[in-house]
């Protein structure tokens, strides 16, 4: 066989297992189905708006409270009532009745300034849901862009391991071939067949694997598990990243370091709304109300008012067996703990950055090595292929060139997957994924 001809073989190989006829779903396809879909991201979502709707001026106190109320009450008693002047008066089955209604409202004007402290909590727990939501967008994109290179890798291997498939029948035939005509023996021809039928069981294997991922990928989508679908067939790797820069933008962006910065805002303004209560709490009072009440036995059988009351109440805690002195001091514990994890924090992303990085740079070095060593691998094969056609060489040095050539096929596109993985991690951490 011609090295044109083999190129050919190749290239029907991989283009079958492909299947360009299935759909295409690109890498912004699946992050885009990912942010809709997703349950983690929608959960977060749904998070992020409670803490909006519980960031109002009712909630932090700021605003009155108005009841209104009823209180109606009746009975039926055997009465018998004496006088100073000795009259008695009794009556059976006499009906009684009270009725009391009206609208009431509290006011608290002044708490040691705690409810504006809360309300400004409520407010920065939206900026933690927002952060939250953002990290969650991150972990999850992290991981459907994982799984999605993955699977193009895998697609790449398979279509590798299909085109040694196609050159393993290749051999049994010219092996056959050369026996029939007298020049091989029967041995030849045997191990030809048992090297196809092994590489016919790493095809499958890879088969199932890659069916497999597929399932995963679609559940990380929250769509149906068994929706078919190819990816692109190539990785794209994105090789201007620089550390420095990275630190710069996972200092403004990543996610878990403004979580614990908006932490620390929190605990101090926790602390406010805790030292609030060594203040004088003021409420005004005011209500409306209507009065009416029967009474069948006495000297008033009917009354009824109604009228406005108003009032200030005064609250000051004195004494409270120091607890107010415990849980400040807690309160305080609790913002120099946010502070030291901020400062981990920091030193951590530093750490992971640039351990990452080397990783980074380590394996664009690698793709540029294998994909030389799989050009000279490649042409190796052609080579020794066409020797063995014409029987120049023993089937051991062709199997040889054919394992040299798929290995390094499968280290050239895992060179590429790894350089990829090491591209998300950085995004990832400096919070610059896409969203």
């Amino acid at each position: 066989m011609s090295s044109y001809k083999y190129i050919i073989v190749l290239l029907f190989g991989t283009c079958s297992i492909l299947g360009y006829s299935q759909e295409i779903l690109s890498a912004e396809q699946a992050i885009s189905l990912a942010l809709e879909n997703n349950y983690e991201i929608r959960m977060a979502k749904n998070e992020l708006s409670i803490d909006s709707l519980s960031h109002s001026a009712g909630f932090s106190g700021m605003l009155p409270r108005v009841n209104a109320f009823l209180d109606d009450n009746n009975s039926i008693q055997n009465l018998e009532q004496t006088r100073s002047d000795g009259t008695v008066n009794s009556q059976d089955d006499a009906k009684n009745n009270s009725l009391n209604y009206g609208l009431e409202l509290g006011w608290t004007l002044f708490d040691g300034f705690k409810m504006f402290a809360t309300h400004e909590r409520l407010k920065e727990q939206i900026n933690l849901g927002s952060n939250e939501l953002k990290e969650a967008i991150i972990n999850n994109l992290s991981e459907v862009l994982i799984t999605y290179y993955d699977l193009v890798q895998q697609q790449q291997q398979l279509a590798a391991l299909d085109s040694t498939v196609v050159i393993s029948k290749q051999r049994v035939t010219l092996a056959q071939n050369r026996f029939d005509i007298g020049k091989a023996s029967k041995l030849e021809v045997l191990n030809a067949e048992v090297d196809l039928n092994t590489d016919q069981t790493l095809f499958l294997e890879q088969k199932e694997l890659y069916a497999n991922t597929k399932v995963v990928l679609n559940r990380l989508l929250a769509r149906d598990i068994n929706a078919n679908y190819t990816v692109a067939p190539e990785i794209k790797i994105d090789s201007g990243l620089f550390l420095p820069d990275l630190e710069a933008m996972a200092s403004e962006n990543n996610p878990q370091l403004l979580s614990y910065i908006i932490q620390n805002k929190i605990a101090k303004l926790k602390f406010k709304e805790i030292r609030a209560s060594r203040y004088p709490t003021v409420i005004a009072t005011t209500s409306y109300n209507f009065s009416e009440s029967e009474s069948s036995l006495g000297f008033t059988t009917n009354s009824s008012s109604h009228g406005l009351r108003y009032g200030v109440g005064v609250n000051l805690n004195i004494f409270d067996g120091f607890n107010q002195n415990r849980s400040e001091k807690i309160a305080k514990l609790r913002i120099d703990n946010s502070k030291l994890l901020i400062e981990q924090q920091e030193k951590t992303l530093l750490a992971q950055l640039s351990v990452a990085h080397k990783t980074y740079l380590t394996n664009l070095q690698l793709i540029a090595l294998e994909h030389k060593n799989e050009s000279m691998a490649k042409e190796n094969l052609e080579i020794t292929m066409e020797k063995y056609r014409i029987g120049i060489i023993p089937t051991i040095e062709f199997r040889t060139a054919q394992l040299n050539y798929i290995n390094a096929q499968l280290r050239h596109s895992n060179a590429i997957f790894k350089a990829k993985l090491s591209e998300i991690s950085l995004k990832a951490l400096s919070g610059i994924l896409p969203m």
